[in-house]
């Protein structure tokens, strides 16, 4: 399974924080993006499991096109 994650950088931390908009409230960070990259799958796993654990697996949304720019 593939999510979008989005990373910005944090001047404050120093690092990158990677959020994951399809999963609500999970996010991660990392001093690098490497780092970065690797927490947010950690965390993509552990907020699976928990959800399935509780009675609620992650469904797959349907691919959805993405929205036309009209110019």
């Amino acid at each position: 399974m593939k999510f979008q994650v989005i990373f910005t950088f944090d001047s404050e931390y120093a690092g990158y924080v990677a959020e994951v908009p399809e999963l609500p409230g999970c996010v991660s960070q990392g001093k690098t993006l490497d780092e970065a990259i690797e927490n947010i799958k950690d965390a993509i796993t552990g907020y699976l499991h928990v959800q399935a654990k509780h009675g609620k697996p992650y469904i797959v949304k349907e691919l959805q096109e993405p929205p036309h720019t009209l110019v």
